[in-house]
């Protein structure tokens, strides 16, 4: 068990120094790399990534591809290079410490298992280098493989099993290491639905069982969401929020996070926000509201002013209302029957819309339905509105 600290922690990719006019042209119309900062000596691709991550945590990495969340699990691996900054694992830096000596174990995306080794010599090799043993080696496998209820499968070779089951036998064979860290690099990604679910459901009861700091990388938000105690959310090698999933969740520090954390993603509207006299109000077509008394104070203790917004609304807090007035506009393009709600794709104040609606009211009647092309009214409450800066996109209450 470990606390893991991550300092100003950068990482460049250097230029090549043959060939680069051949490679600028190449790589011309790449936009994957607009995203990126390109320095003087290369491509930026971690920018002073800072973390205290502590003893038996369960940190996950999140972000779009290339935004450098598995750069950082492999420098924490020591199987990329640490251009600057100080990791330490224990309070010792292990910067120049090879992998082997960190005393941490990983979890790849693709399994990485020796083919020619049946389940029972793929988890034990890590524990036959070291010398392990014998009575220890096979204690350890056949522990890791009831925990992992793959005890049945010992004698298979990895060919002769399901892709879950694989993913199964790749965590025992970290587990048998009993490691200080255990990192874990997209390890359902492989998967289809079903089974990722599954092994989401394991791996979340693994480590109830096992207890030690996991670093979790993934790109699917609903992984990072139900697994972590705590999210980074990362975009083009930089952080954008830490916190817990409730936090990102309900106070998303920017545009990015607002529109990446929540399914389906939150609406956004060019709105106004408007100071009249000591209370807060935004402003969005028809509709004049009222912010919540939280952030009325928030947004008072930054001094904010009446300025053109982007108001943020998650689809499950809007209310679509049957009569007009004091509301907002939009007409149906699509309407979504997904069992206990209805997924409205709408057309308003000039953005696409996604509004929830249940499909049983709060009296226990069932709602009307919502054809292609129906008119619909809607309004928000106060405390359920974000509020972003247009030319920062940073939210205005923090």
């Amino acid at each position: 068990m470990a606390t893991v600290s991550l300092k100003h922690i950068c990482k460049i990719y250097p230029n090549a120094e043959d060939g680069k006019k051949k490679k600028k042209k190449k790589d011309e119309g790449e936009e994957r790399k607009s995203n990126l900062k390109v320095t003087a000596d290369g491509v930026l691709a971690v920018e002073d990534f800072n973390l205290e991550i502590a003893d038996k945590e369960f940190i996950v990495l999140v972000g779009p591809s290339g935004c450098g969340k598995s750069t950082t699990l492999r420098m924490v691996a020591g199987l990329e290079e640490i251009t600057s900054g100080d990791l330490l694992i224990d309070g010792r830096r292990v910067n120049d410490v090879a992998p082997k000596d960190r005393d941490i174990a990983m979890v790849f995306q693709n399994y990485a298992l020796y083919p020619h080794m049946t389940v029972y010599e793929n988890m034990a090799f890590s524990l036959k280098l070291k010398k392990a043993p014998k009575d220890e080696i096979d204690r350890k496998v056949r522990q890791a493989a009831e925990i992992l209820e793959i005890t049945e499968y010992l004698d298979r070779k990895p060919k002769a099993l399901s892709g879950g089951q694989r993913q199964r036998v790749a965590i025992g064979r970290a587990i048998v290491r009993n490691p200080k860290v255990f990192l874990m690099d997209e390890p359902l990604s492989n998967l289809d639905a079903k089974l990722r679910n599954q092994m989401r459901a394991e791996i979340i009861k693994l480590r109830q069982r096992i207890d030690t700091t996991f670093i979790y990388v993934t790109h699917d938000q609903t992984e990072a969401m139900t697994l972590g105690d705590r999210i980074v959310i990362m975009k083009d090698g930089v952080i954008q929020q830490i916190g817990t999933p409730q936090q990102v969740f309900d106070s998303p520090a920017n545009l990015f996070v607002a529109g990446f954390i929540g399914v389906p993603q939150m609406n956004m509207f060019d709105g106004k926000l408007v100071k009249k006299g000591d209370k807060y109000y935004v402003q969005l077509e028809n509709a004049e509201i009222e912010l919540s008394a939280d952030k009325q104070k928030r947004l008072s203790d930054n001094k904010v002013e009446s300025k053109d917004v982007v108001l943020g609304i998650r689809p499950e807090h809007i209310e679509v209302h049957d009569q007009p007035g004091a509301t907002i506009h939009g007409t149906v393009d699509v309407s979504e029957m997904m069992g206990s709600a209805v997924h409205l794709h709408l057309r308003a104040c000039g953005r696409d819309t996604i509004i929830i609606v249940p499909t049983i009211d709060l009296s226990g009647e069932q709602r009307a339905s919502f054809a292609s092309g129906k008119d619909v009214e809607f309004t928000f409450e106060g405390n359920c509105v974000h509020v972003f800066d247009p030319a920062t996109g940073k939210n205005l209450e923090y």
